[in-house]
This record gives structure tokens, C-alpha cells and sequence, in this order.
């Protein structure tokens, strides 16, 4: 590509010095590309916040068919996270936009915290910290649960579900999951979701959000849980319904749950959660480590650079975007 290349990034990993949360080293020692925030932090952006840039990095905001409306398009949406529910992928492959996410860089972060998670609740560390902090030195006050003699239920057999079986091992005695897409992994077993529900002991979200999967554990398949199980949602807030999910909590049929991910976000101050002692709550950042910023920033840096020279990135969401006229006039290689 003879002419300097336009990179747009959402103002959402904007830090308080004008700098970004994560690594984009990369763009900035590139003599062919600049780059700078857009101008204003939306929620969705318009046509007007991408006109003129040939690509855009994108954190929490929606890419929308009304931000593809204008004559000339990005080339490429690259999103910093493995997720892309927030991008509408159809409309952008008709326009000729590729969409790229960065799953390799999240895949360690998201599934150790999600071990994390599993952990706290099972030793029930925040409880005994509360109680450390209110002058209460009960030390058989809050029993947790050994791991060894239970299961860990897995909801999605994808990059973080893999790793976190693996992280897993040690720990639990039985590894359990359900995923009807997924290749076997060694050691653990594959299961229908009712038995998933029934068995687990931990039942770990890691499934994306799609429309199948949208709701997918609602009243009836909380109810279907094993009684004094513990639920923890790393993946989309809306596979879960919230406020079925509370009631269990409260009526302490299921034990406790962690939480990175909510129905809205940030989560309703009226929520009920946030009136339960037995849920940890995370503003879905409990992954976000160094290594995860620097892994993502690299990831999309990559993307770019591989369209500015006329390949195919990495990660593509819809390959066959990569047939649209206008990117194969760009992609020669």
C-alpha cells in the first residue's frame, strides 16, 4: 500500500495521560500508518467517527451497520478480546470490512482467572476476609470446599475452556464438558448439557455469546443444577439470566457464583447480586492483566500491519469477507 495508512482507536483504552492501555508500539514505529483516538467515546460508533480510516481498533464500543454507512468503509475492524458480539460481522463483510479478534492473547488471562474465581468461592476468601475486617476471629466459621473429590463442569470446550482445563487438573477430580462443536481434549469428558447442569460441582461459562447460547442458562436450567453448586461466568452476561440466577443465590440453592460479566453493563446499582454475600463481582476486567494488554496490542498490531501489506491477518471472523472486491484489490498476497 503506496499511502499512509489511517488507524482509528476507541477512546475507551484511552489512559488518564493520553496514552493506551495496550501495546500499540507496533503502529507507532511504522513509517506508512498513523494512528490516533477517535474523536468522541461512544457506545456505537457512527459513520462520521470511522470516515477516512482505513482501520479501526475496537474495544467495548458497537460496530453497527449505521457505522458502515458511509462511502468508503474501514478495511478492518480489529477488536482487542476474543469476543465479537459487539460487531455486526454480516453487515461488515458486505461492506468489504474485515473483522479480526485477538484469541491467543486472552486465552491464559481469562482462564486463570477464571481459576481464580473457582478458588475463591471454594475457600471462600472474600467471606473470611469480610469477616478479618469486622473483628470477628471465627476460625470454623466458614468451611470451604476441597476440589479433589469434586467436578469441574466446563460450558464451552473453546481456547479459554481448554485452558482452563488444563489448569484445572491438579485440582479437581473429575473434568467435565459441553460444547457440541468442540474436538475431545484429553482427560476430559464430554457431556450433554443436562448432565453438565446435574454433575458439576463448578460449572465455568466460557462459551461466546451467540444466538444459541444467548440465555441459554435461564430459570429452568438453574434449576436443573446440582444443589449447593457454584457457577462462574467469565465469558457474556446475557447467557445467564441475572435475576433467575440471584433468586438461586438467595434461596441458596446453588452456593455462590462469580461473576466478570453482567446482563448490563455496568451492573444496575438496584441489582439484587449486590446484595449477596455469597457472589463475587468483577466489572469485566478480571482477566485484564499486563500480559493480557500486551498480548492484545500485539494482536491487533499484527492485523494491521499484515493488511498495509497486502495480506490476509490472522483471526479473521468471516473469511469469506476476504472475497468482497475491495479487499481483494488490497490483499495480494
Amino acid at each position: 500500500m503506496s499511502r499512509t495508512f489511517r488507524v482509528g482507536i476507541t477512546r475507551d483504552v484511552r489512559t488518564p495521560d493520553g496514552g493506551c492501555y495496550y501495546a500499540l508500539d507496533a503502529l507507532s514505529e511504522a513509517a506508512d500508518i498513523t494512528w490516533d483516538f477517535i474523536a468522541e467515546d461512544r457506545a456505537e460508533l457512527t459513520a462520521a467517527d470511522v470516515d477516512g480510516l482505513d482501520a479501526v481498533v475496537v474495544f467495548a464500543s458497537r460496530v453497527s451497520a449505521a457505522t458502515l454507512a458511509g462511502p468508503n468503509p474501514p478495511l478492518l475492524f480489529a477488536r482487542l478480546g476474543v469476543g465479537y458480539d459487539s460487531v455486526d460481522v454480516a453487515a461488515c463483510t458486505a461492506r468489504g470490512a474485515l473483522v479480526t479478534t485477538s484469541p491467543e492473547s486472552v486465552r491464559r488471562p481469562i482462564a486463570a482467572a477464571a481459576m481464580a474465581f473457582v478458588l475463591a468461592l471454594a475457600h471462600r476468601v472474600v467471606e473470611k476476609d469480610r469477616m478479618v475486617r469486622a473483628d470477628e476471629w471465627e476460625r470454623f466459621a466458614s468451611i470451604g470446599a476441597g476440589l479433589a473429590g469434586r467436578t469441574l463442569g466446563v460450558l464451552g470446550l473453546g481456547g479459554i475452556g481448554r485452558e482452563l482445563c488444563g489448569l484445572a487438573e491438579p485440582f479437581f477430580g473429575r473434568r467435565i464438558a459441553a460444547d457440541p462443536y468442540a474436538a475431545p481434549l484429553d482427560g476430559v469428558e464430554p457431556v450433554n448439557l443436562e448432565t453438565l447442569l446435574r454433575t458439576s460441582d463448578f460449572l465455568c461459562i466460557t462459551c461466546p455469546l451467540t444466538d444459541e447460547t444467548r440465555g441459554l442458562i435461564d430459570a429452568g436450567r438453574l434449576a436443573q443444577m446440582k444443589p449447593g453448586a457454584y457457577l462462574v461466568n467469565v465469558a457474556r452476561g446475557r447467557i445467564v439470566d441475572q435475576r433467575a440466577l440471584a433468586t438461586a443465590l438467595a434461596e441458596r440453592r446453588l452456593a455462590g457464583a462469580a461473576l466478570d460479566v453482567f446482563e448490563r453493563e455496568p451492573i444496575a446499582r438496584d441489582d439484587p447480586l449486590l446484595e449477596l454475600q455469597n457472589v463475587l463481582l468483577s466489572p469485566h476486567g478480571i482477566g485484564r492483566t499486563d500480559e493480557l494488554l500486551a498480548a492484545s496490542g500485539h494482536s491487533v498490531c499484527e492485523s494491521i500491519l499484515a493488511v498495509v501489506a497486502g495480506r490476509a491477518p490472522r483471526f479473521v471472523v468471516d473469511a469469506a469477507a476476504l472475497e468482497h472486491p475491495r479487499l481483494r484489490e488490497v490483499l495480494q498476497a
